[in-house]
């Protein structure tokens, strides 16, 4: 019932001011939260400054944060007593968690990786911080007209009330060479909790803002025209996120983002390095020999690569240090993870760019290359060719720097994100730099966070979890194996797969709702969550569809194509195209279901991913480094169709093969038929269902208004596919089949479900965070708890320390 609101609180939703809404109940429990979050952030903050620990950062141009609120409660262990008092109010807690929009700053697998790993950060104690951009727009909401994917407003960082405001100290300022443009970076902080542990750690993005202080009087009319409208030059940096994922971009904005990320933060780290040790005489510290001991930078792929020859810039130019002593701290300080294989993917940005934005760091990566350089020729004498592998710029054409050979000559660690996928980087993509120094080269398999991909998002399989196996398996996901001794246990499969069924109702409810599609609940969800690229292979799923169709089970590719992608919004149409044939036929639409869900981003993936029975991961063998969508269906389920690549290989090792559904080409297989010559023809001609697909698509059978709607799709399936699509098709075709057989027999299929979810404990982002920490930023994880804001702290630490706490 609606009831009066304090003063002061009320949204405006209402027409009456003495009705509270939803919207006004979220803020109070939004603020509630707040308030128990912000007290154990100071206490965290100010431990820190009083310890001074080693500090990580971990810069990255993308955090794919979601929704906070619950999150929070969760981690805080505030969740049971604000259902109980939500409850008490005659409330929906559901419907109030609704009410928050997604922090959209990013675009997929990155984002969302950094996001599990701040989290992880947070849990295992250490002093870390997340250093971004808060884009003004983020990833863009996605909506499909007629079958097409048209872009609707952005979704990005309006702030929840637990996101607070811009941080009160002085802002940074971004000074290049161009006296003429520059910028303030503005930090915004978002407090990142760990696991019951009343650590909360920070993430601080930089908005872009113009200087207020030019003066009027100072311009002439035209000039002051041009200043104002040199206001939006600097604010544009932060305005969007670039949509684009395993494709490099060259744009100049983009350089600017990513030198401007690196600056602000750069001058934020070395300000708190310089900062006084609480209770230390000393004031500053004014000698970098101990930097690498007190700083560790992880560079999350290369487009943070900037703050190399910037860090170089700063000690050179304005600490003075000579150059081998800057250098030799500069790489120990630094890390670099490879996230891609794909040459479309790797950043190689032209000189002439550079030089027009940062002349002075062009003349550095000259002056780092030509060292580089000459220590190649010193061990490799008269190797012209490998001098030309090896250097940092690319000559021929257009003269570029190789921002990944940057990252690996100006870092001391260089880690792949799967084990697959890191030897592939040494034996493959960066060969020669693994020879030369093969300590370097490392893997650190990537991980998820169970609190948002269990503890949240299915609290009923955590819970059955938690009765069996105890609830430690929160902090330590390796506990999971204990659930090996019940893979036989009668009540417990049923428990299973009951747990599943009320995600896949609850799943339909929420379809029928939003998107009008009925769904039947008993029949297969097999889920293919990726963004659109040919590598990850929506199109051999597509054919697969058309296969069963022609065979007269509900299946839902879904996923974001980057808006200027050709291929992949004709995918995306090719799919709704088939959508629409397969569920309107009267014989066929009843059994077979194809739906394409719009705007997939953080909040649907907690609602789709406990609900999956299937997990399509079927990437051609060697294109996906790792994948983190892979772990959560695992986590919560779903069995796993897919090729060795990836994390999948990982997945088998640790399931055993016999309980994934692998097929097709492995690595080794693919090498050889490139050797061979891929010709798609011999597979068409071959394979019947395949060409008659193929030449309904080509025909026009599924866009009969536009019979030709579909060329382009199929002369790249003919003439230009990279990623073989029709060479794995009748693997992938008769593991579909396999699939189905063992999905009518109930108990068979929850077995092999219960076996997964106990060999997914690797899979935990803590995992990974620990290996990170050990191995490469040298610091240990700390299980001390520190006291809630409630309880005083020890009388050694009851000091309030003097300065700012960031």
């Amino acid at each position: 019932n609606p009831t009066p609101f304090p003063e002061g609180l009320w949204s405006g939703q209402s027409k009456d001011r003495n009705v509270a809404t939803p919207r006004d109940y979220y803020f109070a429990l939004a603020h509630t939260v707040r308030d128990h979050l912000v007290g154990r952030w100071i206490r965290t903050q100010q431990y820190y400054y009083e310890k001074d620990p080693k500090r990580i950062y971990y810069l990255s141009l993308e955090f794919y944060m979601g929704r906070t609120l619950q999150n929070t409660m969760i981690n805080l262990g505030l969740q049971n007593a604000c259902d109980e008092a939500i409850y008490q109010l005659g409330l929906d807690m559901e419907e109030l968690e609704e009410i928050e929009e997604d922090a959209g700053l990013g675009n997929g697998g990155l984002g969302r990786l950094a996001a599990c790993f701040l989290d992880s950060m947070a849990t295992l104690g250490l002093a870390a911080y997340g250093y971004g951009i808060r884009y003004e727009y983020g990833i863009f909401n996605q909506k499909i007209r007629d079958g097409w994917q048209v872009r609707a407003e952005a979704c990005g960082s309006r702030l929840s009330p637990a996101q607070p405001k811009p941080q009160g100290h002085s802002p940074l300022v971004w000074r290049p060479l161009e006296p003429e443009l520059v910028v303030l970076a503005l930090p915004y902080d978002t407090p990142v909790p760990g696991y019951m542990n009343n650590t909360v750690n920070t993430m601080r993005l930089w908005s872009a803002r113009a200087p207020n202080d030019f003066n009027l009087r100072d311009f002439n009319v035209g000039d002051y025209i041009q200043a104002v409208l040199d206001r939006n030059l600097a604010e544009n940096i932060s305005r969007v996120l670039y949509p684009n994922d395993n494709f490099f971009e060259g744009k100049e904005l983009r350089l600017k983002q990513e030198y401007f990320v690196v600056a602000a933060t750069l001058q934020d780290i070395i300000r708190r390095f310089k900062a006084s040790k609480f209770g230390s005489t000393e004031s500053v510290r004014t000698v970098f020999d101990s930097f690498p001991d007190q700083v560790a930078i992880q560079l999350n792929d290369t487009h943070p690569a900037m703050a190399i020859p910037e860090l170089m810039r700063i000690f050179v130019d304005i600490e003075k240090l000579p150059w081998n002593k800057a250098w030799d701290i500069t790489k120990r300080t630094f890390a670099y993870t490879n996230h891609t294989v794909l040459p479309e993917a790797l950043e190689r940005w032209p000189v002439d760019l550079v030089e027009k934005l940062l002349p002075r760091h062009l003349q550095i990566i000259y002056e780092i290359n030509q060292r580089h350089l000459d220590h190649i020729a010193f061990l490799f004498p008269n190797d012209v060719d490998r001098l030309r592998r090896m250097s940092l710029i690319e000559e021929g054409g257009t003269k570029r720097i190789n921002m990944a050979h940057l990252c690996i000559v100006g870092s001391h660690a260089v880690n792949g994100v799967a084990k697959i996928h890191s030897e592939i980087v040494k034996t493959q993509v960066f060969e020669d730099f693994a020879a030369l120094e093969p300590e370097k080269f490392q893997n650190k398999t990537n991980g998820i966070t169970p609190r948002r991909w269990l503890l949240l998002c299915n609290p009923g399989l955590a819970e059955l979890i938690a009765e069996k196996i105890g609830e430690d398996y929160v902090r330590d996901l390796s506990q999971l194996t204990k659930l090996h001794k019940f893979v036989d246990d009668d009540l417990f499969i049923r428990e299973v797969a009951k747990v599943k069924q009320e995600n896949k109702v609850k799943f339909a409810q929420y379809l029928e709702k939003e998107y009008k599609v009925k769904i039947n609940p008993s029949s297969m969800f097999d889920v293919h969550v990726k963004r659109i690229h040919e590598y990850k292979r929506q199109l051999m799923n597509c054919l697969h569809i058309v296969t069963m169709y022609n065979r007269k089970p509900p299946r839902t590719p879904r996923g974001q194509a980057a808006p200027g992608y050709h291929m992949a919004k004709m995918i995306i149409k090719l799919i709704n195209a088939v959508a629409h044939v397969v569920n309107n036929d009267p014989v066929v639409g009843s059994k077979l279901k194809v739906i394409f869900l719009e705007n997939y981003r953080v909040s649907l993936a907690e609602k789709v991913i406990p609900a999956t029975d299937l997990s399509e991961q079927i990437s051609t063998a060697g294109t996906e480094a790792s994948g983190t969508g892979n772990m959560k269906f695992m986590l919560n389920g779903a069995l796993t169709i897919g090729t060795m690549d990836g994390a999948n290989v990982e997945m088998a090792e640790e399931a055993g093969e016999e309980n994934l559904f692998i097929f097709g080409m492995r690595v080794e297989d693919v090498t050889e038929l490139d050797k061979e010559g891929y010709h798609a023809q011999e597979y068409y001609n071959r394979l019947p269902e395949l060409k008659q697909a193929i030449d309904q698509i080509r025909s026009g059978f599924f866009s009969p208004k536009e019979p030709d709607l579909f060329k382009d799709v199929v002369n790249m399936l003919f003439h230009h596919d990279r990623f073989k699509v029709f060479a794995d098709y009748e693997a992938y075709v008769k593991c579909q089949e396999k699939v189905s057989e063992l999905y009518l027999n109930s108990k068979a299929w929850t077995k092999m479900v219960i076996r997964n979810i106990a060999a997914a404990g690797k899979f935990s982002s803590d995992r990974t965070i620990k290996e990170y920490a050990r191995d490469i930023w040298h610091v240990e994880p700390s299980d001390l708890k520190i006291p809630p804001p409630n309880e005083p702290r020890d009388a050694g630490e009851d000091k309030t320390p003097n300065g700012t706490a960031a």
